[in-house]
């Protein structure tokens, strides 16, 4: 079975009926300032890219909604070729998402995320030490071959991704407060 999906994209910039959700972006900015990646998260309690666009990739399982975990979307890295690497070849960027999802993730007193993927992606978060719990099957979806699953949110978690991502400490600059506005 393929899953047809298409994201508005206008001035460079893509949109999706989720954005309108109020959901939290997390940015990462390069040494020069400039975006040089983001994730979207959303509460899993209300409409999300997994109920409700690619339910096909649950399987025979429930769809998560509740409190303690959230879904993230949207994770994109616009890196020059010269960033900085880290364990594994990946870049030290994709490290520092990933802690901040996670750092984001035990303010908020998460246990997991949720996500819809790619095969890709689910390679490099095996190589990062975050690796996906899958809760279905893949299925294609448009040109890829996407899965849903879980990300552990624990310190355990961020601990090993600092260390693969040869991290420091936090990651993130403003502590997380409440909903964005």
């Amino acid at each position: 079975m393929t899953v047809q999906w298409q994201v508005n994209t206008e001035d460079q910039m893509e949109s999706d009926s989720f954005d309108a959700l109020k959901p939290v972006y997390l940015l990462l900015k390069g040494s020069d300032w400039r975006i040089r990646g983001c994730v979207r998260l959303l509460p899993s309690t209300g409409p999300t890219m997994l109920r409700d666009t690619f339910p096909v990739l649950l399987g025979a399982d429930v769809v998560p909604s509740t409190t303690d975990i959230w879904e993230s979307s949207r994770f994109a890295l616009d890196l020059p070729p010269s960033a900085p690497k880290a364990a594994g070849g990946l870049a030290q960027a994709t490290y520092e998402l990933f802690a901040g999802m996670i750092e984001f993730g035990l303010a908020k007193d998460l246990t997991r995320i949720v996500t819809v993927t790619d095969t890709r992606m689910e390679r490099i978060l095996r190589l990062a030490t975050w690796p996906l719990s899958r809760i279905g099957e893949p299925k294609c979806v448009g040109k890829t071959e996407a899965v849903a699953g879980f990300l552990e949110i624990s310190h355990a978690s961020l601990l090993r991704i600092r260390s693969r991502g040869r991290l420091i400490g936090p990651v993130l600059w403003q502590p997380v407060l409440g909903p964005s506005a």
